[in-house]
């Protein structure tokens, strides 16, 4: 039922002419992740890092897709060493609402990226053209965005042990940048979904 739900206001969206938009945020830590190679056996590749750390990179990023136009869009912002939480929360909300025309409909779960005052604020601000949808609990697999984590981090970052969240932080923006330009990629994310949405309106 709650696919359903979800759906509804999407097939809306798409009869109005209205941009839909998935928002999440992820967290990157500076510690490379480690995946099976195609090393010589018994020759296992060594990957240097610094001791415990905490340092990060925290993304929030928002996939957009414009009836109208029939295209896709991301939009990413990243911190080293800070998270999503209030005012950047609301600075990252402005900037996508920003390029926003008219209505539109937002898909989010109940994350960090979504609370607080000044979050709070913008939508309101934004309410009267704003349709909000909520994600179910527990269905990453409704988000689309989670496809796209799952894809910087296990293919584009595994193995990669950057000397500080700075140059961390420069990597994911550049592959974030690269991907922003694949129609096919980033339509590949909803199809590797379970986004209970219509093929038809993706193009």
């Amino acid at each position: 039922m709650a696919g359903v739900r979800l759906a509804a206001p999407q097939k809306k969206a798409r009869r109005q002419g209205a941009p839909s938009a998935w928002i999440d945020e992820t967290g990157l830590l500076r510690a490379p992740l480690a995946r099976r190679t195609w090393a010589t056996q018994g020759q296992t590749p060594d990957l240097a890092q610094k001791g415990a750390t905490r340092e990060k990179v925290s993304v929030a990023a928002a996939l957009g897709l414009s009836p109208r136009r029939d295209r896709l869009g991301l939009d990413s912002r990243t911190l080293a060493n800070g998270s999503f939480e209030s005012w950047s929360g609301a600075a990252f909300w402005e900037a996508m609402v920003r390029g926003l025309a008219g209505r539109f409909v937002v898909v989010w779960d109940g994350g960090p990226l979504h609370k607080g005052d000044p979050i709070r604020d913008r939508v309101d601000h934004s309410s009267a053209r704003l349709s909000r949808e909520r994600l179910p609990p527990c269905a990453p697999r409704l988000n689309p965005i989670e496809v796209l984590w799952s894809w910087l981090k296990w293919e584009r970052l595994s193995h990669f042990g950057p000397r500080d969240a700075h140059e961390l932080d420069g990597r994911v923006s550049a592959e974030l940048a690269t991907a922003r330009e694949d129609q096919a990629f980033l339509r590949n994310l909803f199809h590797a979904s379970d986004l209970p949405l219509p093929r038809a309106s993706l193009f």
